[in-house]
């Protein structure tokens, strides 16, 4: 088959559905020889992702128009260019981004992440969620298949989108075998003084917006230290915020302000995609009260660096989760506050949750994803069976 696949937030997003689509599609490159790839690109491609390292089956359509216009083009314009146009014919065309561009004839698969635009529609710009609610209606109606994140995604594209379930799957995606613990002590203190780290902190890693809940995160840590500051663990203890800026982030911004909370609470904006590893392995605590999430890929990325985890107990996290951290409501501060002192006082605790970690993130490979996804994409090919590399 001749597969079109949109690989544009992989060059352009170093996080989230970025990293999401480079590990799905560079393991599916690992697994299948047989299958024709044509990978569409916007905006030229990017640096560090370089075309020899492909192999032969793979060739790139890069267009020197950027993301954004194509965006316009296609979604708000409507432009009904088909994308065979510009990446030769196709026999299947896959978007793991959302949104699809006209296909022609080609049957589509859609990878939808979440759709926190309609069901926490109050931490959206009002004219983001109506572009999103537009474009992702049309794209979940057009598409053959569609690809979710969770079974909590997969529910609520049957509830908010009237989506048959037969055309649904879910395909979890992976930990990457670099998330594990550091054992190279000049790494850890090389991260360590790069950010300015404290001896002892709580993490919190997310894109600075409503949805992340870093303002009832803010709250428990205040909470914390007002109720428990005296105590040995967390006399000293600090709160590291990793993410860039997304929007509606001012009032978690002045809330830190506000309780004077400056020397405590630590905004380290985008940090190095290779330091992660021992961000997460040097924090006391992860903490991820999130009021939704489609998975929620930090979570088990900070299981499987050895480092306990507090969750919210809403959307998918508990599929993440499972018996293997601490879950609280999202809307609880002092629930939050109680769990992440528990952690950070009780041993037995944190060793038992520390293993489960481990255990609960090997469940979530990238090669088990890169098959799923093959899977799928063979179900559309009348002929032989792809033939899989060993």
């Amino acid at each position: 088959m001749r597969i079109g696949i949109d690989y544009t937030a992989a060059v352009r997003q170093g996080a989230g559905i970025g990293r999401y689509t480079r590990n799905l599609i560079r393991t599916l490159a690992d697994l299948d020889a047989k299958n024709q790839y044509k990978l569409f690109v916007a905006g030229g491609w990017g640096r560090g992702d370089g075309l020899g390292s492909w192999p032969i089956n793979f060739s790139i359509c890069s267009v020197p128009l950027s993301d954004r216009w194509v965006s316009v083009l296609w979604q708000r314009l409507r432009l009904p260019l088909p994308i065979q146009a510009l990446t030769g014919p196709l026999d299947l065309f896959h978007s793991p981004d959302f949104v699809l561009p006209p296909t022609g004839q080609a049957p589509a698969i859609l990878t939808v992440h979440d759709l926190s635009f309609l069901r926490v529609p109050q931490f959206f710009v009002p004219g983001f969620r109506g572009y999103l609610e537009a474009a992702v209606a049309r794209a979940v109606k057009r598409a053959r298949h569609i690809l979710a994140d969770s079974d909590s995604t997969r529910r609520d594209l049957i509830e908010l989108m009237a989506v048959a379930p037969e055309r649904i799957s879910v395909l979890y995606p992976g930990v990457e075998p670099r998330f594990q613990p550091v054992q190279d002590t000049e790494v850890l203190e090389r991260v360590r003084v790069s950010y300015s780290l404290p001896e002892q902190f709580i993490l919190g890693l997310g894109t600075l917006q409503p949805r992340k809940n870093f303002h009832g995160l803010i709250e428990a840590f205040r909470w914390l230290l007002a109720t428990r500051g005296g105590e040995r663990e967390i006399a000293n203890l600090h709160l590291v915020i990793v993410g860039g800026k997304g929007w509606m982030y001012e009032d978690t911004l002045a809330q830190v302000e506000h309780h004077g909370l400056e020397e405590r609470v630590h905004f380290l904006g985008f940090v190095a995609d290779g330091d992660l590893p021992a961000l997460y392995d040097l924090a006391s605590v992860f903490a991820f009260p999130s009021w939704y999430e489609g998975f929620g890929l930090p979570v088990l990325e900070a299981m499987a660096c050895g480092t306990p985890v507090v969750a919210a107990n809403n959307s998918s996290l508990p599929e993440v989760v499972g018996r293997a951290g601490l879950m609280i409501d999202a809307g609880d501060s002092e629930a939050l506050a109680d769990a992440l002192g528990q952690l950070l006082k009780d041993q037995e605790l944190r060793s038992r949750l520390v293993y489960a970690g481990w255990q609960q993130a090997r469940n979530f490979t990238w090669e088990a994803a890169g098959r799923y996804l093959l899977n799928v994409y063979c179900s559309y090919d009348s002929s032989e069976q792809v033939a899989l590399r060993n």
